[in-house]
């Protein structure tokens, strides 16, 4: 399997750490608000990233944190009339709900800032001690000017950041590029350190966290492509300071979304929530838009792009209901454990979910084909496309019938058979309430 490498910026053979294992990480979201729909991208990227590994017959340990320390909390707090811990808990909840709309894997760790501040201020410490950082009136910052391979996974020139005032510009730097591992702060939630009353900064947590987690390196780190620079270029600097390496082996990034082609920003008010987005449109099709489009490019949303998508899905859909009846009907069953080395090929291909998509409804149509002639594929076909669509995140229930309705469908072909066609039209009728039909 290949998976291109923001790090490197090419396609790379895909070798973990530990043979058969897997650790991932995946940047998650500060919870001060509902998450919008450019939000999930990640999280449908990286779950289908999560089910192929698992298909492969890797043993995966996925992470995903909770930003839930941020002067936005204070904000939202403030606005809202209620504490910090507050605001993180009602959208910490109304998140996980999200996931459980769009039908999201459940992962294996999501950590929170608030239960890691102890190991921050370990980390903080270990890096004043290799003068990585520095301390200046009860802020803490770190010493870009150390890494000689500041810029490597967002390919920028150091000079060039700064002439281009990609940087923040505060006094108490000793450089411009220097960056906040803890911000001196009296207003709203803060917190007691070595170093004074305030808050943890932003680019330090996912490293503490993964150390804490995993150990010094993982595997897999991915985000969104908006996290290259500067959150992940600081997240490496401070791993290559104290522990000599890149956090990852294999940094992943998925694009941004556009709407109607302009980018999707809350500064253009053209932002939509994930939980509004879900009432307009199923995580089927929401997932069939967004995987349809390579995981590194940009999606352009467009009312085309959901027509489309709501076209396959309603031939997946179809065909599924009329194979499960047939398959219920013969006493058959899915094969859970069925591999297809065509859609392996498209997936080892740096996740090429474009192809797997083309390929999927070119099952579809040889199993429709079956279904009409009763071949005997009909089995291997739909077992292939269950498997598919599950690692694509996608939501087929194949309900069993009960002894009742195999019983109603073997009247209703009888009395079609007879032309007894009144008994007929009220058993169809029955078969299709149930969705058997």
């Amino acid at each position: 399997m290949k998976i291109y490498n923001s790090l490197t910026d090419k396609k790379e053979e895909f070798i973990p750490i530990e043979k058969g294992k897997v650790t991932m990480y995946v940047c998650g979201p500060t919870v001060y608000n509902y998450v919008h729909i450019g939000n999930m991208r990640p999280v449908i990227t990286f779950d289908m990233v999560y089910n192929y590994l698992k298909y492969l017959g890797y043993k995966v340990t996925y992470a995903s944190n909770f930003t839930d320390i941020n002067p936005k909390i204070t904000m939202a707090a403030e606005t809202l009339g209620i504490t910090e811990r507050e605001v993180a808990d009602r959208f910490i909840k109304a998140y996980l709900e999200d996931l459980k709309n769009y039908n999201c894997s459940e992962i294996d760790e999501r950590p929170r800032v608030i239960d890691c501040l102890d190991d921050i201020f370990n980390f903080i410490q270990k890096l004043i001690d290799k003068d990585y950082a520095y301390v200046k009136d009860g802020d803490v910052y770190f010493r870009v000017s150390k890494i000689k391979d500041y810029g490597i996974l967002s390919n920028q020139d150091i000079n060039d950041l700064v002439s281009g005032s990609r940087v923040d510009i505060d006094e108490k730097k000793e450089d411009p590029l220097d960056f906040a591992l803890w911000r001196k702060s009296d207003h709203g939630e803060t917190f007691e350190s070595p170093w004074g009353v305030g808050i943890p900064g932003w680019h330090t947590e996912c490293v503490v966290m993964i150390n804490k987690l995993f150990g010094k390196k993982i595997d897999i780190h991915a985000g969104g492509v908006d996290l290259k620079f500067p959150h992940h270029e600081n997240e490496i600097a401070q791993s290559i300071a104290l522990n000599n390496n890149y956090i990852a082996n294999y940094w992943m990034h998925n694009g941004h979304i556009n709407i109607n082609n302009e980018k999707m920003s809350k500064s253009l008010g053209n932002f939509i929530l994930a939980k509004d987005f879900i009432k307009e449109h199923t995580a089927n099709v929401i997932k069939l838009v967004f995987l349809s489009t390579n995981y590194r490019l940009p999606i352009n949303l467009t009312d085309k792009t959901f027509e489309e998508a709501e076209n396959i899905d309603n031939k997946i859909k179809t065909v599924l209901k009329a194979a499960n009846l047939n398959l219920n009907i013969s006493n058959k069953e899915i094969d859970n454990s069925i591999k297809d080395d065509k859609f392996e090929e498209y997936m080892n291909d740096d996740f090429n979910t474009p192809n797997v998509i083309t390929y999927l409804l070119s099952l579809v149509k040889d199993l429709n084909a079956e279904l009409r002639n009763n071949g005997n594929q009909i089995l291997t076909l739909t077992s292939k496309i269950i498997r598919i669509t599950k690692i694509l995140g996608l939501l087929y229930p194949m309900p069993k019938l009960t002894d009742n309705q195999k019983g109603i469908y073997h009247k209703w072909i009888e009395a079609r058979n007879n032309k007894d066609f009144n008994t007929a039209d009220t058993l169809r009728k029955q078969l299709i309430d149930d969705n058997i039909l």
